[in-house]
């Protein structure tokens, strides 16, 4: 039986919302096809299977790489009408190598987005997906998988983009077609729509084409595709554009799409985007009422900007160290030039303390703007980071302000948190932390958050600003920090209108999304949206007023509602339900907004209830749904599923061959090999290059096997301890990495000897302040008072401070510090009620770690390697056991020829590996007696090795 998998790589790249598809298993007869086109017909064993639509398309030009895999067609299909816009993204494959491949399809989608429908074409059988209530999906999936048939898994971790990943082994000569649907409703930002499309095919496409129509009831203004993929891409797209419509057509040729014209490479590697505005009279909003729905947007234009009253609140602590720093200080330097001669601002930096440029809000003059910009110039970041204290001096500052009357009666007043981590230093908690903030901030004053980097809580960050008027922003940390920040702060700092409130015909709208907004910035839209009442269709295009806090403004909204749909109808590639679905889109992400800021459980599960309904009704996925993807007889299934959110996220390139593994979270050395027998003679076994890599290793009872790369030898001993002690595996005080294991023992005795295995691992990262505690119930890391955790029947995984924890489900747990140390601890688990045996992990840790010349412990003192001899091989006692001599730190050691097991190929039955076996507990090949290495706690360095 073939295996079809896909998994997400969770490493350090941008952090992205990501669904990531597992497939277990195909059915034989996917296997059983004749291959001479995409348009092939299945030969089926039971006639289950019926033809696809998927054909061969063909150009002149190869686009075949050197690994055999070719992409026949990538192609981006969007529509947008008035503003919703429904992309489908497809790919065309083929593997024209011998043997099977990994093809990893990914694409990024726009964070709010939803993906309400997926389609993989495997060889002429298509398998297509529905929408269903989540624990009832996850029971069909189930039943699927017990059966022995296809099944698979989707995650998503809620951050910037969302991430969808499919990862295929696909046999030689096979194609694949990969086909996905979402859709978004696009904002208004600085005057203009802007249409983003990220385009990473991977490599060359014989057929490379990105679609766009646009259909605007209201009117097409302009419509304008700045060069975002570079120069070598001038004059290929090409727009035709009417009066309420417009098609944007960008097709480039195999040669066009090469980096250079002997490369094999593809250029095609960035965003392309579409910007257009649509038609504005002089009246505030736009009333647009189809089918039942009405969609209402409101940008009031010719406004002055307002002052404003802003305070920058900078997290200056030692993770800003370096280029972070450096962009943001370059990012404020020009945001602090923009500032308009009638605002007013200050500067709150902070790290373990807290500090103020100016105690109370200063003009914006040339002078005071150049002495806050030498101010940010000389910050050098060091500590930590107390988020608490930071915000509450900010608050403070414009209450103080506003008690003075010193704020102008019509100006608004805004906070502007700037942080890459969560708080080491003060309040650690979150929720106190919003708390605070909220109890103390007034009503009027809107904060807005930035994260920056990989280790930052965006989660925690989003609700802080949600809660208080504002908006967030992920800025990732890279060469683009200061302009992500800039184009931030452009998109919030002209403020036209205070507090907003739109009111309609009383009786005639219902179901509305919302109809109050705070601080209504310049080129923002709001949009409102809702049912209409069928017999007031009339009543709701009479007068809607608009109220200000500092202006009142009529929205004349006489719409031609038979003029719109007569439009519609007519046209084409318009989306009849789009009022219908923008509504849907709107309300289910204010709803989840709502959820996540209720302040009861009662309130929250009644809207998670909302959510679910919805979800159901206009087939989207939520976090409370999942995708169950069939095959047309629905016997053949594989789930899409999207529960708890975890952070991480992955990479860029729609179309990549990956090597044969499970999880590119795991080092390659942690990833299992296939093995053609379990069981071999001592001198026919395999040695550990025969499994994947050398490695060192804990596991069983405890069995330890250290290779010792000089000899090219495994040496093995086992440690008779006792329940409850806590051996140390690895002391690196100067590297200030420690990894300890606490000993469980069998349930009974068994010839008179009760085997102990680990129970529970902790590994210590003294200059990372961070604990990791591994137990065969649950993965937990700790920072601090800080504690985050995973159980074992979680897929997922926590990153702080560049270390990463992934969790395999009921399998694996993968540790990687830096990029430089890893680590594998596996779970074994037996029958609940077992009379003997118990659950217990195994530990496996590269010889390639980097760790000080001082790292000691069972397995750090191999680190360096002594000299080891053996010679003198002879029958043993046991005739399939011989024995040798073996010379090593001045000790002549009798040693015995036999069989380990390294469980990473196989957890149930193991990979036989041969090795020299050390008597009593490895006396004479440890350095002192085994009771050395017991210690008192689990977080405990060994003293004086």
């Amino acid at each position: 039986m073939k295996q079809l998998i896909c998994f997400l790589l969770l490493f350090f790249v941008p952090e992205m919302r990501s669904f990531d598809l597992v497939i277990e298993e195909i059915p034989d007869e996917l296997f059983n096809l004749e291959v001479d086109g995409f348009l092939s017909k299945p030969v089926t064993r039971h006639g289950r299977y019926q033809r696809s639509t998927l054909n061969d398309e063909d150009s002149g030009e190869s686009v075949e790489g050197d690994d055999k895999i070719s992409i026949y067609s990538y192609k981006v299909r969007s529509t947008i009408t008035s503003r919703l816009v429904n992309t489908m993204i497809q790919s065309k494959v083929e593997n024209k190598a011998k043997h099977s491949q990994n093809l990893v399809f990914d694409v990024q989608i726009p964070k709010g987005a939803f993906i309400h429908n997926f389609t993989m074409n495997i060889n002429g059988i298509t398998f297509t997906s529905s929408i269903r209530e989540r624990s009832a999906a996850r029971q069909q999936y189930a039943q699927a998988r017990a059966k022995g048939k296809a099944a698979g898994i989707v995650r998503s971790s809620a951050l910037d983009t969302e991430n969808f990943k499919a990862e295929l082994n696909v046999p030689g000569g096979m194609k694949v077609q990969f086909e996905i649907h979402y859709q978004e409703a696009i904002r208004r930002k600085l005057g203009s729509y802007e249409y983003i499309i990220p385009l990473q095919p991977g490599r060359l496409a014989k057929h490379l084409e990105v679609d766009v129509r646009i259909i605007e009831p209201q009117g097409l203004r302009y419509v304008h595709v700045p060069n975002s993929l570079g120069d070598h891409f001038a004059g290929i797209t090409t727009i035709s554009k009417g009066e309420k419509k417009a098609h944007v057509s960008f097709k480039p040729t195999v040669a066009q799409q090469r980096k250079c014209p002997t490369c094999s490479a593809t250029a095609v590697d960035g965003n392309f985007v579409v910007m257009y505005d649509v038609q504005r009279e002089p009246k505030a909003g736009e009333l647009e009422i189809f089918n039942g729905y009405f969609i209402h947007y409101f940008a009031p234009e010719n406004l002055d900007p307002l002052p404003k009253n802003i305070l920058f609140v900078i997290d200056v602590s030692g993770s800003m160290w370096g280029l972070k720093m450096k962009q943001t200080v370059e990012a404020m330097k020009t945001i602090l030039g923009d500032l308009r001669p009638e605002d007013q601002f200050s500067i709150v930096d902070f790290n373990h303390n807290v500090r103020s440029w100016r105690d109370d809000l200063v003009a914006a003059t040339p002078s005071q703007t150049e002495d806050a910009k030498k101010y940010i110039q000389e910050i050098h970041p060091t500590g930590g980071t107390n988020i608490n204290e930071a915000l509450l001096r900010a608050i403070f500052i414009l209450k103080e302000a506003s008690n003075l009357k010193m704020l102008d009666p019509n100006s608004v007043s805004m906070i502007v948190l700037v942080s890459d981590g969560d708080p080491t230093v003060g309040e650690l908690k979150l929720t106190t932390i919003q708390k605070n903030v909220k109890q103390n901030i007034p009503e009027d004053v809107s904060l807005f958050s930035l994260g920056i980097g990989f280790d930052v809580d965006y989660d925690f960050l989003e609700r802080l600003a949600h809660e208080n008027h504002g908006m967030a922003q992920r800025i990732f940390g890279s060469q683009e920090t200061s302009s992500q920040m800039k184009k931030f702060y452009n998109q919030v700092s002209t403020p036209l209108l205070k507090k907003v409130e739109i009111n309609y015909p009383q009786g005639s709208v219902s179901d509305v999304t919302q109809n109050s907004f705070h601080n209504y910035f310049g080129g923002s839209e709001i949009v409102v949206a809702g049912k209409v009442d069928s017999n007031n269709v009339q009543h709701l295009q009479s007068l809607i007023t608009a109220t200000a806090a500092n202006a009142e403004i009529v929205l004349e909204t006489l719409a031609d509602v038979e003029g719109l749909d007569e439009f519609l109808k007519k046209e084409e590639h318009a989306d009849p339900k789009f009022t219908e679905k923008l509504w849907a889109y709107l309300t289910i992400n204010q709803l989840m907004a709502e959820r996540n800021l209720a302040p009861t459980a009662a309130l929250k599960r009644n809207i998670t209830r909302s959510i679910l309904q919805m979800s159901l009704d206009h087939h989207i996925v939520t976090p409370f749904t999942a995708m169950l993807i069939e095959n047309p007889e629905g016997d053949e299934r594989m789930l899409a599923d999207s529960p708890k959110d975890q952070k991480r996220g992955c990479c860029s390139g729609t179309l990549s061959v990956a090597p044969n593994n499970l999880d590119k979270s795991i080092p390659s050395w942690a990833k299992p090999t296939p093995t053609s027998e379990r069981l071999l003679s001592a001198r026919q076994a395999p040695t550990m290059s025969a499994i994947k890599q050398h490695i060192n290793t804990v596991d069983n009872d405890p069995h330890f096997i250290i290779y010792l790369q000089k000899s090219q030898e495994n040496i093995c001993f086992n440690i008779d301890s006792e329940p409850g002690d806590i051996l140390n595996l690895v002391s690196d005080p100067e590297s200030g990495v420690l990894v300890n294991g606490q000993l469980i023992g069998a349930k009974k005795r068994e010839d008179k000897k009760l085997a102990t295995y680990f129970g529970k691992i902790g590994f210590y990262f003294k200059h990372k302040g961070l604990k990791v505690e591994i137990s065969t119930e649950t993965i937990t890391l700790k920072d601090g008072s800080y504690s985050t955790g995973l159980s074992w029947s979680d897929t997922g995984s926590i990153i702080r401070k560049r270390l990463l924890v992934s969790v395999k489900k009921d399998s694996s747990v993968t540790i990687t510090v830096d990029t430089e140390i890893s680590f594998l601890v596996l779970l074994h688990r037996v029958w609940k009620n077992h009379p003997v045996n118990v659950d217990f992990l195994g530990i496996y840790i590269p010889p390639t770690n980097w760790f000080s010349s001082s790292a000691h412990g069972l397995i750090g003192q191999f680190m360096s390697e002594p000299e080891v001899r053996i010679y003198n091989e002879r029958p043993g006692r046991d005739p399939k056991k011989p024995e040798a001599t073996m010379e090593v730190k001045g000790h002549k050691l009798t040693v015995t020829s036999g069989l380990q097991k390294d469980y990473r190929t196989d957890q149930v039955f193991g990979t036989n590996v041969h090795c020299w076996f050390v008597h009593n507990s490895g006396k004479g090949f440890i350095d002192g007696h085994y009771k050395d290495y017991i210690v008192p706690h689990l977080y405990r360095f060994l003293r004086n090795p």
